[in-house]
């Protein structure tokens, strides 16, 4: 009988689980976005971790027993969930390896975590979509670290003790370009008002004191596309952060062609 090896990964989107399997990352992500009718239909994204995390929240041991190949056919167990409830909040940054956007196709884009050293330019309003556990939208003149801390130990009313967010390729000054003198004003960012934005922008452009304005309530990760991540996604919990950026164009382009091919549409 042939050995699969056994991995823990956490999905963050479209839930937060905690699932064992015996498929390779590609094959996961391709399972759980195309392979199964009981399973999503969307993009999905999630992260390997290490396969020796413990926490006594998970009853780990006991599930990755029962993570075996089937008796009858020798095929690999797909999914055994461990938990689908608080992952988030459990999990230490330092536990998660790679991280994998998945396509609705199922093609996977495996992202290298990697230490955020960029320079921020001060007050510069950014839009960041709250990915897990939360799922607002929020304008923001806090940059990217500032916003994670903000979220996971300045607030208890909008906040979350770890946060994944990531940031929207939204050009600010083109929005209002486009829209100026027009009675009826759209937005790039699908689903979303286009008034609410602009009133959110035009607010911290005029109140310097307010730091984040909330825009929906609702994710709109499910109607972007890939394409419109900028930077890349942030794990954060208080001072630490664990960053996985997007890959360059020019990698894309090659080295990940089959993925980016489709990752406008």
């Amino acid at each position: 009988m042939t050995e699969y090896p056994k991995h823990l990964y956490m999905i963050v989107f479209p839930i937060n689980a905690l699932v064992a399997s015996q498929l390779d990352p590609e094959d996961f992500g391709m399972h759980y976005a195309v392979g199964s009718t009981k399973h999503y239909s969307g993009k999905v994204i999630f992260s390997e971790l290490d396969i020796n995390f413990r926490d006594p929240y998970f009853e780990i041991d006991k599930y990755l027993e029962l993570t075996v190949p089937d008796p009858v056919n020798n095929r690999p167990k797909r999914t055994k969930f461990i938990c689908s409830y608080g992952v988030i909040e459990h999990i230490p940054l330092k536990t998660l390896q790679k991280l994998y956007l998945v396509k609705s196709n199922g093609k996977v884009l495996p992202l290298e975590k990697q230490e955020y050293t960029a320079v921020n330019q001060p007050g510069l309003i950014r839009l960041y979509q709250e990915i897990c556990p939360l799922e607002t939208l929020v304008a923001s003149t806090k940059n990217q670290r500032e916003f994670g801390k903000f979220i996971t130990r300045e607030t208890k009313s909008k906040g979350a003790p770890k946060i994944l967010f990531t940031q929207i390729d939204f050009n600010i000054n083109e929005f209002f370009q486009v829209n100026k003198g027009k009675g009826i004003i759209s937005c790039q960012i699908p689903n979303v008002n286009p008034y609410r934005v602009k009133e959110c922008i035009e607010e911290l452009k005029k109140h310097p004191e307010k730091l984040t304005k909330t825009i929906s309530l609702g994710s709109v990760l499910k109607d972007i596309s890939f394409s419109m991540i900028r930077h890349g996604f942030w794990f954060v919990d208080g001072e630490e952060m664990a960053f996985f950026p997007m890959p360059s164009t020019e990698e894309l382009e090659t080295k990940y062609f089959y993925w980016w091919k489709y990752a406008t549409r």
